[in-house]
């Protein structure tokens, strides 16, 4: 019991004082920016807000409510505020060359990702309700019950055509069987469509940023020099 409060009281420690840390980065980049109104615009600003103001919330709540409240335990707010600290995470991004490749390519190719989506979709409502039709309703007594309905098979179809293929739902009949095989062959061609051009776009991107940097690099070293 004793071990389990020391590693608690060990990890609150770490985590303020590293909230402290970014809090303290936070505040200096927005006291020697030089438009304060683009600061707080950019979108990785915002993620360090966002990643950053839950845990001063969920301090006071738990100064307002009380650590072992009946309140804190049910509060479902506190609990989603919490779950935003995985922004942490893309706080990466300013240090990763491969996470703001990824960040510029999904901006430039949306329009491509949009059309993915909507292929996706398509192909889901078809073939959603062609399995609903074959697997269960031809035969009300005696079908599949994990497709007796359209939304339901639908978590079937995206697994299916992403070939990923829990095998929690799988097809009986032989109808129903050829159409899973049939859309996963679909779901296959039309993932592929648009990786060609997410791809080119992605390694242009990356060419590009990687030559940014080695210029910023060049750039600071020679002015350290001088």
């Amino acid at each position: 019991m004793l071990q389990c409060l020391l590693h608690g009281l060990l990890l609150r420690i770490i985590e303020a004082v590293c909230i402290g840390w970014f809090t303290a980065e936070c505040i200096i980049r927005f006291l020697v920016s030089r438009d304060k109104c683009e600061f707080v615009r950019r979108p990785l600003n915002v993620i360090d807000l966002l990643a950053i103001t839950p845990y001063y919330i969920s301090v006071a709540m738990t100064v307002l409510t009380g650590e072992n409240s009946q309140l804190q335990r049910a509060g479902v707010t506190l609990r989603v505020l919490r779950m935003m600290r995985i922004f942490w995470v893309i706080k990466l991004a300013r240090h990763f060359l491969g996470l703001q490749t990824l960040g510029l390519t999904l901006r430039r190719c949306y329009r491509e990702m949009v059309m993915l989506l909507v292929f996706i979709c398509v192909a889901m409502a078809i073939f959603s309700a062609l399995a609903q039709l074959l697997e269960h309703g031809l035969d009300l007594e005696a079908g599949n019950e994990d497709y007796a309905s359209i939304p339901a098979a639908c978590w079937w179809v995206i697994i299916s055509m992403t070939t990923v293929g829990y095998g929690d739902m799988y097809p009986i009949t032989v109808p129903g069987r050829m159409l899973g095989g049939l859309c996963v062959v679909s779901g296959i061609v039309l993932l592929a469509l648009p990786i060609t051009f997410i791809y080119h776009s992605f390694v242009q991107c990356y060419h590009e940023l990687k030559f940014r940097s080695a210029r910023v690099t060049r750039s600071l070293s020679a002015e350290f020099i001088n």
